[in-house]
């Protein structure tokens, strides 16, 4: 054989998937997940008090998300996200505490890994709250190329500090580093733009900590809410500098010109705590009503996604797995089942949404379904236990068993069991489906 034709063929062979990777039109992704944010504290969801300009040109210019569901808590919200699969599968049910011997378990492929398998750098600047005892279960060994930020929840904004410990890291090597997190996590996201590797699409998950207790921030953002009182006015001088953070972010997409091929989306972790505001959803954060496990979310990629547009249509978490993967070109070919759904249709071409029933839990035994404008919610307590709680409001009242329109009644104010128990029948025995495997929580296993 030709040895000029041979080193040719040898040649083209050995960079192909790099080629693919390079070559594919497939989007920048920047995941923004906020912590602890009110369903309508921004302004894009009704906010009408604290200044959000950034966030809401952002959702303005994208499709807001009206019924995006995450989970109760801080922990399984981002289990599902980095999984596409329910805490029933995971475990991942409740706070993964400092040092706790547990985390996200190791067999699950997580949504970096899937993306850095078809070429993608992939980065995670801010918190990861899914298991740091051994460092099996650190960022850079589930999939992240590049790591910054802090592992536990409830950090001290200046410090560092969460019960005694430092927490603060890069590339899973702890980092001695002053400055306030938030104005820290955005300079780290613009700096990794700005280095963005050209050959590759850039995955970016931005978990900020903000806006979670404790209730710190720079006078300077507190200045333009003086009319507010206490927490309210911390926690509006909070989201605040997100909003700053985010429009920095934006600004050093758009210097790198990689705006025009980037899909960004926002979302909440979980329903806001007091003194967050849900209105007007019933419930704070940890309950399985919707004020705890609707999230504040939309979507953004100028030319894909509709500009002005809000969807009602039900999603969940765990959908961005299946959808992100499938747009990088990825493959959902893999061990575990995923229960989330493609929602790309949804978002872009008026679909309705893939779900027959949308299912939030705080337990095995504590779950909400929707199906439709109908939702089940069966031993809800109304809030997560007082040891998960970082803001300890009284727990509101609620049936055993609540049947709610939430087309008629989004504040579940009027429970319909008794007046249609064939439909409770129904829903039950779906709900039964979905729980009848459900493992233990990884924090008693």
């Amino acid at each position: 054989m030709n040895l000029r034709f041979l080193a040719l063929i040898v040649g083209l062979m050995i960079p192909i998937s790099g080629l693919q990777a390079a070559d594919a039109p497939r989007p920048n992704i920047l995941f923004l997940l906020i912590d602890d944010l009110g369903y309508s504290d921004c302004g894009f969801n009704g906010g009408r008090v604290i200044h959000t300009p950034h966030i809401d040109a952002l959702a303005a210019g994208g499709t807001v998300l009206e019924s995006h569901y995450v989970q109760p808590v801080c922990s399984p919200t981002r289990a599902a996200l980095m999984t596409g699969r329910y805490a029933t599968r995971t475990g991942v049910y409740t706070v993964v505490r400092p040092h706790a011997k547990w985390g996200l378990p190791l067999e699950e492929r997580t949504l970096a890994t899937a993306l850095r398998e078809v070429g993608y750098e992939t980065a995670i600047t801010g918190k990861w709250h899914l298991g740091e005892y051994d460092r099996a279960y650190l960022p850079t060994n589930r999939g992240f190329d590049h790591q910054y930020g802090h592992y536990f929840g409830a950090l001290d904004y200046f410090t560092k500090l969460r019960d005694g410990s430092y927490d603060w890291h890069r590339d899973d090597q702890e980092l001695k580093e002053e400055g306030y997190t938030t104005e820290l996590i955005a300079s780290e996201v613009c700096r990794r733009i700005a280095a963005k590797d050209r050959a590759r699409s850039l995955f970016l998950y931005v978990p900020f900590n903000a806006v979670h207790s404790p209730m710190q921030v720079p006078d300077r953002y507190l200045e333009p809410y003086g009319a507010l009182k206490g927490g309210r006015r911390q926690l509006a001088g909070m989201l605040a500098a997100v909003d700053e953070a985010i429009g920095k972010i934006v600004s050093a997409l758009e210097q790198a010109n990689l705006r025009d091929n980037t899909l960004i989306v926002f979302s909440s972790d979980n329903g806001g705590p007091q003194p967050g505001i849900n209105a007007p959803l019933k419930g704070f954060k940890g309950s399985i009503h919707e004020g705890g496990v609707r999230g504040c979310a939309f979507a953004n990629w100028p030319g894909k996604i509709p500009a002005g547009k809000r969807i009602t249509q039900p999603m969940h978490i765990i959908d961005w797995y299946p959808t992100l993967v499938k747009l990088a070109g990825g493959s959902l070919d893999q061990k575990h089942p995923i229960d989330g759904k493609d929602v790309w249709p949804m978002l872009t071409q008026n679909a309705p949404s893939p779900h027959d029933a949308i299912l939030s839990v705080q337990s095995p035994t504590r779950a909400a379904l929707r199906m439709g404008d109908w939702k089940l919610v069966s031993n809800g307590d109304g809030d997560e236990p007082a040891s998960n709680r970082a803001n300890k409001q009284a727990k509101p009242k609620t049936e055993p068993l609540a049947l709610y329109n939430l087309a008629s009644d989004i504040g579940e104010t009027t429970n319909l069991a008794k007046q249609d128990p064939a439909r409770v029948a129904a829903m039950q025995a779906r709900l039964a489906e979905l729980l009848k495997d459900a493992v233990p929580p990884g924090n008693e296993r």
